[in-house]
């Protein structure tokens, strides 16, 4: 095998090693939540569809409002409790996307989304977690004010994370997709996709939903041959990351290639190819002779293709 290449320190995963303790003991504890609505270290975040609101600050932006501040930005809709930090409440609060528009001529906020904020590292890596955790149950609240079952609008219980039906008396759980995200390999080489969504030089893993009865194993398996006509024999995972985008579950792999021929299915990709180990560790760098790039730093599939590079096929071991 090459030698293991030099790709420098590992960076973080983004969204990932939350510091909150959830107490989701304390959610249906009323006392509790109104004393952590008046502790003097509450913090709030603040979301408004795919907006989070900043308190413009160098070198680093502040996302942390005291409750009052956080009313006072605009409409609210429903509040969250998400955990403590430190014994220090936090809350996530859904704005009116009208009322995040007006926020944008302030020069003491910036209104950006939450891919920016990881991307360019707008905030302490540590409010990552809470902020995906605000805006991923946010977002359902938003898109789930009525009853599937009955269409009865439905009452918000347990600090956020349940809605209840006051017609069918049906209870309404959070929901996270899961997502297979995998690399397929043989020997010194892998397949890359590209996206039309994506960046013009950046190619990243094969990435598809898991369908109900699946395994993770089978998804990879289905997922693979569907978008580039490969066949899969072993499948490793490799870890996890939520990905509130707007509320899933990224489930990393590395995948045995045992077929040859990429066929690319143009309805999921624009394009797919193999790659050579030193290729991608060029790519890694940022030295690609062509320019190409893998995702950032913060998206598991930078990871999954790193840890590639940097081992080999002892990804399977």
């Amino acid at each position: 095998m090459p030698p293991r290449p030099d790709l420098g320190p590992p960076p973080q995963l983004g969204y990932i090693a939350s510091r909150l303790d959830r107490a989701a003991g304390l959610r249906s504890d009323a006392a509790a939540l109104q004393k952590f609505n008046e502790h003097p270290r509450a913090g709030v975040y603040v979301v408004g569809g795919e907006m989070v609101v900043l308190k413009a600050a160098s070198p680093t932006c502040d996302p942390l409002f005291a409750p009052a501040e956080a009313r006072a930005l605009g409409r609210g809709h429903e509040s969250v409790f998400l955990g403590l930090v430190d014994d220090a409440p936090r809350f996530g609060l859904r704005l009116d996307p009208q009322a995040i528009e007006p926020l944008k001529t302030r020069d003491d906020l910036k209104i950006t989304d939450l891919r920016s904020i990881a991307v360019q590292g707008l905030v302490e890596p540590e409010h990552l977690p809470p902020l995906a955790e605000a805006k991923a149950l946010l977002g359902w609240h938003a898109r789930h004010s009525h009853c599937p079952d009955c269409g009865a609008k439905t009452d918000i219980v347990q600090a956020g994370w349940r809605r209840d039906c006051p017609a069918c008396k049906a209870e309404h759980f959070p929901r996270t997709d899961p997502v297979v995200i995998m690399l397929p390999i043989a020997g010194e080489r892998c397949v890359l996709g590209r996206s039309p969504r994506f960046a013009p030089t950046m190619w990243s893993c094969l990435a598809g939903f898991a369908e109900p009865g699946e395994s993770i194993e089978e998804a990879v398996r289905r997922e693979v041959l569907e978008e580039v006509g490969i066949a899969i024999g072993r499948v490793k995972y490799f870890a996890s990351q939520p990905w509130p985008f707007p509320s899933s579950i990224m489930i990393g792999c590395h995948a045995e290639a045992l077929s040859d021929t990429v066929v690319v299915d143009r309805e999921e990709l624009e394009d797919a190819r193999w790659f050579e180990r030193d290729e991608l560790a060029a790519m890694l760098r940022r030295e690609h002779a062509g320019g190409l790039t893998t995702p950032p730093p913060v998206a598991i599939a930078h990871h999954i293709i790193r840890s590639y590079v940097e081992d080999g096929c002892n990804v399977f071991c």
